[in-house]
């Protein structure tokens, strides 16, 4: 009986000194699905708290979100000289993480949605041809990600 004692009283001190850690799938605070969902939305709000969340991850790290980015994939992140590469970045952030929460199907429109919002935002910035230029390039790489954006089963 003594020898059961002596584990079960360093486990109980491990665990109240926090020196046990806990596994990332039950680290991740509750409210995960939130702060995904804020950070995934078409309002430039959105877009600018999740550009924050990505410039301070560490801040971030209990919740082990896949920051991961191939930026724009095989299409260039800055066509005709438009800064698209941030808006793939944020695009990839929400389809790798509902992908590995489960929900991607029912959140991939929004998730498209929210990259053309963030294309359309690039592209106010110019007028004239170029933000006609913008706009058309902007709604091509929208219609890429919609119509072939990767499915669950793909990845």
């Amino acid at each position: 009986m003594r020898r059961r004692l002596v584990p079960t009283a360093v486990l109980s001190a491990a665990i109240a000194l926090g020196t046990l850690a806990a596994s990332p799938a039950t680290a991740a605070p509750a409210d995960k699905p939130q702060v995904l969902s804020g950070w995934t939305q078409t309002s430039a709000g959105s877009y600018n708290a999740w550009v924050a969340a990505r410039a301070n991850q560490s801040a971030w790290s209990a919740y082990a979100f896949n920051w991961s980015t191939d930026y724009c994939s095989t299409s260039p992140d800055n066509p005709f000289g438009f800064p698209f590469k941030t808006a793939c970045a944020r695009h990839d952030f929400g389809y790798r993480n509902y992908k590995e929460a489960g929900s991607f199907a029912a959140n991939k429109s929004r998730l498209d949605s929210a990259f053309y919002a963030d294309l359309k935002r690039v592209c106010a910035a110019y007028s004239g041809v170029k933000g006609t230029s913008c706009d058309a390039t902007a709604w091509t790489y929208y219609q890429a990600v919609d119509k072939l954006g990767s499915s669950p089963a793909a990845d």
